[in-house]
């Protein structure tokens, strides 16, 4: 008879105290199904069973404080291991995502020098004066540095 014990709620939250039971002792629960709602100090939190089987105890009663990692829910016959959810607590999902398949892929743009784009880039002059004025104090004109990258295969 598996134990389901308080999950850590997060943010460092130590405790939770039960404000409502969704089902009771005898009933059938499925993987992921509502069993309680329990509020910390930050919010109500719905809490969802990881396995599923015959509810055979309630850990405590509505009003009732429950420190993390205490049981919090008995259950018979769970189901294989594989089929239980690791997840607990709900808008994280607690059943796996179906894949999403990928969109086409965007072709890579060259940023290897070429004629046309050497004209381009020549035809639109300087940026800003600024810009200019910081070339010219470069101890090789932009051409000559960009021909050495060149001759060196780096262009």
């Amino acid at each position: 008879m598996p134990d389901f014990l308080l999950p850590d709620l997060g943010e460092g939250l130590e405790e939770a105290e039960v404000t409502a039971w969704y089902v009771h002792v005898g009933d059938q629960v499925a993987v992921d199904q509502i069993v309680a709602e329990v509020e910390t100090a930050k919010a109500a939190v719905e809490v969802p069973i990881p396995f599923a089987g015959t509810v055979t105890a309630l850990h405590a009663e509505p009003g009732t404080t429950v420190p993390v990692g205490a049981p919090l829910i008995s259950v018979t016959e769970p189901r294989a291991a594989d089929e239980a959810s690791g997840n607990v607590l709900v808008g994280y999902g607690t059943r796996p995502s179906p894949r999403r398949a990928r969109g086409p892929r965007r072709p890579v743009v060259s940023a290897t020098r070429t004629p046309a784009r050497a004209d381009a880039i020549a035809a639109a002059g300087p940026a800003s004066p600024g810009l200019a004025a910081a070339g010219a104090a470069l101890p090789a004109p932009f051409t000559e540095v960009a021909s050495a990258a060149d001759r060196e295969g780096l262009g």
